[in-house]
């Protein structure tokens, strides 16, 4: 499966899109937001360029992006002042895998830049946003022509599935699972972090090329608390998947080799995976690295079970959809699966947990 020409959160406003299923996701950039805004204020404290390069790498399709870019904006607005410096412009660039629904983040381009010019008497800042297509395992911009870079959610999706998790017949060695299960093989957690090995130092690699010096990388994304890579946080959110699957096929709506050849390219890496990756590429120093969970709020009262399902719906329906065709239930998968998640949090809880790393380049 090409990754870069299938994945792409669910487009559109709809019950199932992602603009729609993304409060999780919102959330955890909202619980670590203070940490965004001073970190990009530091940095142009730190520079003052008259014109400044942001990068959000995996934008997405829903209105998290703009939301927070009109915040950096604000940041930026508020350190000038306060240093007497004439505003910078700002040079915005929006990336995300080709196949994503950019033309809805367009969509709302004029009623960001009407907000913005709102209580500035008709006269905002000179802002310049840019859609860039392409996956960020790899390079996207010009040498030096960024300052910040931010990505959300997005670097615990790999580049691509792990190709040693299939063997020479092209049968998967982790059958029956999607992801790293208690009934894997040691090989298959292995095939999983070498995969976010190559993909991670050539993240860091790319980029460091197209930063300034001192330039700043805020990076959110889903990770693990200890060596276990079995855990009652992400990958539990994995082995429900494995779980709803198995009843597609006990119900005869999929194939069983369908779902033994169905693995996810995802990776929930530890401190010390992330820590040891950016210290071999050596292009940056960790200028922070904590670790939180995500506050649980579900609106109009439907179950937590059903709001972790619509949300993984969101980011898997195209994969999904790819793979099985049009013979598989998307509504009754995601349904058991809600049903499995709400059983299983009265039995023991589950706690996916996020890293927020600050990264500065030397």
């Amino acid at each position: 499966m090409d990754v870069e020409k299938v994945f792409h959160m669910t487009g559109g406003i709809g019950k199932t899109s992602y603009a729609q299923n993304s409060a999780f996701q919102k959330k955890a950039s909202d619980m670590v937001k203070h940490i965004t805004m001073e970190t990009i204020q530091e940095l142009y404290y730190e520079v003052t360029p008259k014109s400044l390069g942001i990068a959000d790498l995996g934008c997405s399709s829903g209105p998290n992006s703009l939301s927070l870019i009109k915040d950096m904006v604000e940041a930026v607005e508020g350190t000038s002042h306060k240093i007497f410096h004439p505003m910078p412009e700002f040079r915005v660039y929006l990336n995300d895998l080709p196949t994503n629904d950019f033309n809805s983040v367009f969509k709302s381009l004029p009623d960001f830049y009407k907000d913005l010019k709102k209580d500035r008497n008709q006269e905002g800042p000179a802002i310049f946003i840019a859609g860039y297509p392409g996956s960020f395992y790899g390079r996207l911009f010009p040498c030096n022509c960024l300052h910040f870079i931010y990505s959300s959610y997005s670097l615990h999706w790999l580049s691509k599935v792990p190709p040693a998790l299939y063997d020479e017949h092209g049968k998967s060695i982790n059958k029956g699972n999607v992801y790293i299960s208690e009934s894997s093989p040691p090989s298959v957690s292995q095939a999983y972090y070498k995969q976010f090995q190559e993909d991670f130092s050539l993240f860091l690699k790319s980029r460091s090329e197209e930063l300034v010096t001192g330039g700043r990388m805020v990076l959110i994304l889903l990770g693990r608390i200890g060596q276990d890579h079995v855990d009652r946080g992400n990958s539990f959110f994995w082995e429900i998947l494995s779980r709803s699957l198995a009843i597609s096929v006990s119900q005869a709506e999929i194939e069983k080799e369908k779902v033994d050849s169905y693995e996810v390219h995802f990776y929930a890496a530890s401190r010390n995976e992330l820590e040891d990756e950016v210290r071999r590429e050596g292009s940056f120093e960790i200028d922070k690295l904590e670790m939180f969970e995500i506050e649980r709020e579900v609106k109009n009262g439907e179950s937590y079970g059903t709001a972790v399902a619509m949300t993984v719906r969101a980011v898997q329906e195209s994969m999904l959809c790819d793979h099985f065709g049009d013979g598989i239930d998307l509504d009754t998968l995601f349904n058991n699966y809600g049903k499995m998640i709400d059983e299983e949090m009265v039995k023991v809880d589950i706690k996916p947990l996020t890293f927020v790393i600050v990264l500065k380049k030397l």
